[in-house]
């Protein structure tokens, strides 16, 4: 796989962000809640970052949602009002990537609170940009 660099274009983290959503959908159908939670987490994570982002935070490679919520806190304080969320959807990241011996699966209906939970923070995300619209890719 080549060396790539991530994007530091908020719009291509929110375009990633919305495509684990919907797997997130489409897991719940087929009632795969382990992988659903999994691309939950990644949604959040991508929304936080592509947030983040829009303010001039310095890309970090971390999966920590409580981390990431910490920092667009520092931005925004109605963000920590999400970190009972993103504490519970850290967990299904870990859970659906590493084997464990007591591994239990969310059930659908906790991924479908965690998941309007996740609907509340990405509205918070959306009206909180800076010139989101404004912003041009790096190297335009």
């Amino acid at each position: 796989m080549p060396n790539k660099k991530g994007s530091l274009y908020p719009k291509d983290w929110m375009a990633k962000a919305q495509k684990d959503l919907k797997r997130v959908g489409v897991l719940l159908s087929v009632k795969d809640t382990a992988g659903a939670g999994f691309h939950l987490q990644q949604a959040i994570e991508k929304y936080l970052k592509s947030y983040l982002l829009s303010k001039g935070w310095k890309l970090e490679y971390i999966h920590d949602l409580p981390k990431l919520l910490n920092y667009a806190n520092e931005y925004n304080p109605k963000f920590v009002g999400f970190r009972i969320l993103c504490e519970r959807v850290t967990e299904y990241y870990t859970s659906e990537r590493y084997p464990f011996f007591d591994e239990i699966a969310p059930s659908g209906k906790e991924i479908k609170k965690a998941l309007e939970d996740t609907k509340k923070l990405i509205r918070l995300i959306k009206c909180n940009y800076v010139n989101f619209t404004n912003q041009k890719r790096q190297g335009d």
